[in-house]
């Protein structure tokens, strides 16, 4: 599945350079699973219908219709699933770095504001929407519908009144993600990227998606770190996961089996019993 580049894929080549301030009305009439996204801007999702599911580097993010989402951008898996109307559709906000550092600085005074607070490690923030937020998403569609030069002042106006809205709502957690935004995120370390997807149905390509690596240089980055081809490795700590949960929670084989990759039961028992020794009916 091709990389998608967003907001470039929605502006170009109508545009010639990103701007600071964008938003798009983004629909789809059929699911999106595991799409590979680029976010070169930061992001609002105001989810309106579906559901969206997003998998980072060492962490992973599930919101509904109602629930928003901020998130960082980077790299992440996007997971976006149509609901019962047949129909996902999500008003995105962008925003640059250069916008969140104006702001913080204006409304903190100073950017030495950065010691007072230790910046969020995640790279999205759930919002719960309200009918503020319900009214702000509407007059942001209004927006869309006058002149360009009009939209983009109007919409400077907009980022602020969202912001100081979620620091009000929020308070010191809201303020520590939006340092976050401009602080250099600690580099994740491989190893931990890893550790955290052991258990997700995500395939290899995807995991090295998200170390951005191409399939064949994560395979080899893996094998140096773990020693063993990644493959191996994973099916293991699947399997050693599942028997956890077929000893301590009681499970059953056939509830389990697709959690962990596998396309049917034979085959997750056929793997089972190679690792341990006995069925998985039998532990």
């Amino acid at each position: 599945m091709p990389i998608q580049n967003i907001p470039e894929s929605f502006i170009y080549p109508q545009v010639a350079t990103l701007p600071d301030l964008f938003v798009y009305d983004y629909r789809m009439t059929k699911d999106v699973v595991k799409s590979k996204v680029n976010l070169s801007l930061n992001l609002f999702s105001f989810l309106q219908t579906g559901q969206k599911k997003i998998h980072f580097a060492d962490t992973y993010a599930e919101v509904n219709e109602h629930q928003s989402i901020l998130i960082k951008n980077g790299n992440c898996l996007m997971t976006e699933l149509l609901d019962e109307e047949l129909v996902y559709f999500c008003k995105l906000f962008f925003f640059s770095q250069q916008k969140i550092k104006l702001f913080l600085v204006k409304h903190t005074g100073t950017m030495q504001f950065f010691g007072r607070y230790s910046p969020q490690e995640v790279p999205f923030f759930v919002i719960e929407n309200d009918d503020y937020i319900q009214t702000f998403v509407q007059s942001l569609s209004a927006i869309l519908s006058l002149k360009p030069a009009l939209t983009q002042q109007l919409l400077d106006v907009k980022f602020e009144e969202i912001m100081l809205y979620l620091l009000q709502k929020y308070g010191k957690v809201f303020i520590q993600f939006a340092y976050s935004l401009i602080t250099p995120e600690p580099v994740s370390s491989f190893r931990k990227t890893i550790e955290a997807h052991d258990n997700c149905n995500l395939k290899l390509e995807e995991i090295a998606f998200l170390c951005n690596m191409s399939l064949s240089t994560f395979k080899r980055h893996f094998i140096n770190e773990f020693k063993e081809a990644p493959g191996k490795w994973l099916q293991q700590k699947k399997l050693l996961r599942a028997k956890e949960l077929l000893q301590n929670q009681k499970k059953k084989p056939s509830e389990i089996y697709a959690d962990f990759g596998y396309n049917s039961l034979s085959n997750f028992s056929i793997a089972f019993k190679k690792e341990f020794g006995k069925s998985p009916g039998r532990v």
